[in-house]
């Protein structure tokens, strides 16, 4: 069972984890001038079923879509109590997409997945590939369509970041993986 955190233990991990893996083992080069200029926003649902989270989800999908992209890029709507179980979470990202259809909102905003047991189809549960997706707690990342657009431009070779972050994964292995979580001393990055 996953912990029961409170709203900012659950932003606190969330950042560590961005900050850490996301950003500093570079699985997402995207990441860091959007963390830089403090455009994520960070929302915590309380939800304990599915179809609490679908209008947590929904909400959150109203809002990233009103907000100006220079103060609001993006979302993670981190959900520590519910759908903890991997499939569960899996089977649930089809109703996440129906609720972007459903707000006309396909082709302006997209869910990406994150969740602390995510395992690739193709890969075994310890895969050490799996933790490229592997977040502290379950989450779904609302992207807005013309962010990846304009990223897929300027990166030279989007396609190649998945190869690239399974080659880091590999090199790192499960040991250093779990040094990243380690307490930092002062100073430390």
């Amino acid at each position: 069972m996953i912990d029961r955190p409170g709203n900012d233990e659950a932003v606190a991990a969330t950042r560590i984890w961005l900050e850490r893996a996301v950003i500093g083992l570079n699985l997402c080069p995207f990441a860091r001038p959007v963390h830089l200029h403090d455009r994520i926003r960070y929302s915590v649902s309380a939800a304990q079923s599915a179809s609490a989270l679908i209008e947590d989800l929904m909400t959150e999908l109203r809002a990233l879509a009103a907000a100006d992209p220079m103060q609001c890029e993006t979302t993670l709507l981190i959900h520590p109590y519910v759908l903890t179980e991997f499939l569960d979470y899996n089977a649930f990202l089809t109703q996440a997409g129906d609720a972007v259809a459903e707000l006309g909102l396909e082709g302006v905003l997209q869910v990406a997945s994150f969740h602390p047991r995510y395992q690739f189809a193709d890969a075994g549960a310890d895969d050490i590939e799996n933790y490229t997706n592997r977040s502290p707690y379950p989450m779904l990342h609302l992207l807005r369509e013309s962010s990846v657009e304009r990223a897929v431009t300027t990166h030279p070779d989007t396609a190649d970041i998945y190869r690239k972050n399974i080659e880091t994964l590999r090199r790192l292995g499960h040991e250093g993986w779990r040094r990243l979580w380690l307490p930092k001393a002062p100073g430390d990055r």
